[in-house]
Protein backbone atom coordinates (compact mmCIF):
# COMPACT_ATOMS: atom_id res chain seq x y z
CA UNK A 1 0.00 0.00 0.00
CA UNK A 2 1.25 3.72 -0.77
CA UNK A 3 -0.48 6.57 0.52
CA UNK A 4 -0.68 8.56 -3.00
CA UNK A 5 -0.13 12.61 -2.62
CA UNK A 6 -2.68 14.75 -4.31
CA UNK A 7 -4.17 13.69 -7.93
CA UNK A 8 -4.12 15.98 -10.80
CA UNK A 9 -6.16 19.23 -11.27
CA UNK A 10 -8.98 19.28 -13.55
CA UNK A 11 -8.97 19.97 -17.27
CA UNK A 12 -11.16 22.49 -17.91
CA UNK A 13 -12.05 25.55 -19.40
CA UNK A 14 -14.59 28.46 -19.19
CA UNK A 15 -17.31 26.08 -19.64
CA UNK A 16 -18.04 22.45 -19.79
CA UNK A 17 -21.40 20.40 -20.97
CA UNK A 18 -20.12 17.22 -19.70
CA UNK A 19 -17.40 16.27 -16.79
CA UNK A 20 -15.77 13.11 -17.32
CA UNK A 21 -14.47 11.31 -13.56
CA UNK A 22 -11.47 8.83 -13.38
CA UNK A 23 -11.24 7.09 -10.09
CA UNK A 24 -7.55 7.66 -8.90
CA UNK A 25 -4.41 8.34 -11.38
CA UNK A 26 -2.36 4.99 -12.02
CA UNK A 27 1.40 4.92 -11.52
CA UNK A 28 1.60 5.18 -15.05
CA UNK A 29 -0.04 8.25 -15.25
CA UNK A 30 1.30 9.42 -11.89
CA UNK A 31 4.70 9.35 -13.41
CA UNK A 32 3.68 10.82 -16.57
CA UNK A 33 2.02 13.88 -15.10
CA UNK A 34 -1.06 13.15 -16.65
CA UNK A 35 -4.38 11.42 -17.22
CA UNK A 36 -4.83 8.01 -18.72
CA UNK A 37 -1.05 7.47 -19.27
CA UNK A 38 -0.87 3.90 -19.17
CA UNK A 39 -0.04 3.22 -22.45
CA UNK A 40 -2.54 0.20 -23.02
CA UNK A 41 -5.62 2.56 -21.58
CA UNK A 42 -7.69 3.22 -24.37
CA UNK A 43 -9.10 6.56 -22.82
CA UNK A 44 -7.63 8.37 -25.25
CA UNK A 45 -7.87 6.53 -28.47
CA UNK A 46 -11.47 5.63 -27.60
CA UNK A 47 -11.98 9.76 -27.17
CA UNK A 48 -10.15 10.39 -30.25
CA UNK A 49 -12.56 7.67 -31.92
CA UNK A 50 -15.71 9.34 -30.64
CA UNK A 51 -14.45 13.06 -31.86
CA UNK A 52 -13.06 11.84 -34.73
CA UNK A 53 -9.78 13.58 -34.45
CA UNK A 54 -6.04 11.97 -34.68
CA UNK A 55 -5.24 10.19 -30.87
CA UNK A 56 -3.58 12.86 -29.16
CA UNK A 57 -0.16 11.87 -28.36
CA UNK A 58 1.44 15.01 -25.91
CA UNK A 59 -0.03 16.21 -22.99
CA UNK A 60 -0.77 19.58 -24.58
CA UNK A 61 -2.27 17.16 -27.38
CA UNK A 62 -4.43 15.54 -25.32
CA UNK A 63 -5.39 18.62 -23.29
CA UNK A 64 -6.72 20.29 -26.06
CA UNK A 65 -9.03 17.40 -27.28
CA UNK A 66 -10.68 17.80 -23.95
CA UNK A 67 -11.00 21.44 -24.00
CA UNK A 68 -11.94 21.85 -27.65
CA UNK A 69 -15.52 19.57 -27.43
CA UNK A 70 -16.89 21.26 -24.44
CA UNK A 71 -15.83 18.49 -21.55
CA UNK A 72 -14.16 18.96 -18.40
CA UNK A 73 -11.77 15.80 -16.86
CA UNK A 74 -10.90 14.76 -13.40
CA UNK A 75 -10.75 12.39 -10.78
CA UNK A 76 -13.62 11.67 -8.29
CA UNK A 77 -10.47 11.28 -5.74
CA UNK A 78 -7.50 14.35 -4.52
CA UNK A 79 -5.57 11.07 -2.52
CA UNK A 80 -6.00 8.06 -1.40
CA UNK A 81 -4.25 4.87 -0.10
CA UNK A 82 -3.67 2.62 -2.84
CA UNK A 83 -1.92 -0.40 -3.84
CA UNK A 84 -0.02 -0.16 -7.59
CA UNK A 85 -3.16 0.82 -9.67
CA UNK A 86 -6.15 -1.37 -7.94
CA UNK A 87 -8.87 0.59 -7.24
CA UNK A 88 -10.18 -2.38 -5.58
CA UNK A 89 -7.65 -1.45 -3.08
CA UNK A 90 -8.20 1.85 -2.53
CA UNK A 91 -8.88 3.16 1.76
CA UNK A 92 -8.84 6.44 3.34
CA UNK A 93 -10.44 8.00 0.64
CA UNK A 94 -10.29 11.81 0.23
CA UNK A 95 -12.90 13.53 -2.44
CA UNK A 96 -11.93 16.26 -4.40
CA UNK A 97 -14.78 18.89 -5.21
CA UNK A 98 -16.84 18.06 -7.94
CA UNK A 99 -19.87 20.11 -6.68
CA UNK A 100 -17.93 22.91 -7.31
CA UNK A 101 -15.57 22.52 -10.47
CA UNK A 102 -19.59 21.57 -12.20
CA UNK A 103 -21.00 24.55 -10.58
CA UNK A 104 -18.48 26.84 -12.30
CA UNK A 105 -18.47 25.00 -15.53
CA UNK A 106 -22.16 24.96 -16.16
CA UNK A 107 -21.93 20.80 -16.17
CA UNK A 108 -25.03 19.09 -17.52
CA UNK A 109 -24.18 15.93 -16.92
CA UNK A 110 -21.61 13.34 -15.48
CA UNK A 111 -20.14 10.54 -16.82
CA UNK A 112 -17.75 7.88 -14.69
CA UNK A 113 -15.22 5.87 -16.41
CA UNK A 114 -15.31 2.78 -14.58
CA UNK A 115 -17.38 1.35 -11.60
CA UNK A 116 -14.91 2.85 -8.84
CA UNK A 117 -15.70 6.62 -10.09
CA UNK A 118 -19.24 5.76 -10.31
CA UNK A 119 -19.07 4.61 -6.84
CA UNK A 120 -16.45 7.60 -5.28
CA UNK A 121 -18.98 9.56 -7.05
CA UNK A 122 -22.40 8.27 -5.27
CA UNK A 123 -20.34 8.68 -2.47
CA UNK A 124 -19.11 11.59 -2.33
CA UNK A 125 -20.57 13.66 -4.69
CA UNK A 126 -24.12 13.00 -6.57
CA UNK A 127 -25.77 14.88 -3.83
CA UNK A 128 -23.81 18.20 -3.76
CA UNK A 129 -23.63 18.08 -7.88
CA UNK A 130 -27.41 17.27 -8.30
CA UNK A 131 -27.03 15.28 -11.56
CA UNK A 132 -27.05 11.45 -11.57
CA UNK A 133 -23.67 9.92 -13.04
CA UNK A 134 -23.68 7.93 -16.26
CA UNK A 135 -21.25 4.59 -15.63
CA UNK A 136 -19.82 3.47 -18.54
CA UNK A 137 -17.31 0.36 -19.13
CA UNK A 138 -13.54 1.36 -17.47
CA UNK A 139 -11.21 2.26 -20.37
CA UNK A 140 -8.40 0.09 -18.41
CA UNK A 141 -6.40 -2.20 -20.21
CA UNK A 142 -7.86 -4.58 -17.13
CA UNK A 143 -11.25 -4.42 -18.22
CA UNK A 144 -10.29 -6.78 -20.95
CA UNK A 145 -14.01 -8.05 -21.47
CA UNK A 146 -14.45 -4.86 -23.22
CA UNK A 147 -12.92 -4.28 -26.84
CA UNK A 148 -12.69 -0.38 -28.28
CA UNK A 149 -15.79 -1.81 -30.48
CA UNK A 150 -17.62 -2.11 -27.83
CA UNK A 151 -16.27 0.54 -25.33
CA UNK A 152 -17.12 3.06 -27.95
CA UNK A 153 -20.98 1.56 -28.63
CA UNK A 154 -21.19 1.74 -24.80
CA UNK A 155 -19.41 5.87 -24.36
CA UNK A 156 -21.51 6.89 -27.51
CA UNK A 157 -23.82 8.37 -24.67
CA UNK A 158 -21.17 11.29 -24.51
CA UNK A 159 -21.88 12.03 -27.98
CA UNK A 160 -24.16 14.43 -27.56
CA UNK A 161 -22.49 16.55 -24.74
CA UNK A 162 -19.52 17.15 -27.25
CA UNK A 163 -18.87 20.49 -29.37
Amino acid sequence: METAEKGFPPVAGQRASALILGSWPSPKSRQQGFYYGHPQNRFWPLLARLTGEPVPLTIPEKRELILRHGLALWDTLESCTITGASDASIQDPVPNDVAALARRLGVKAVFCNGAAAWKFYQKFHRNAVGLDAVKLPSTSPANAAFNMDRLAREWAVLLPYLE
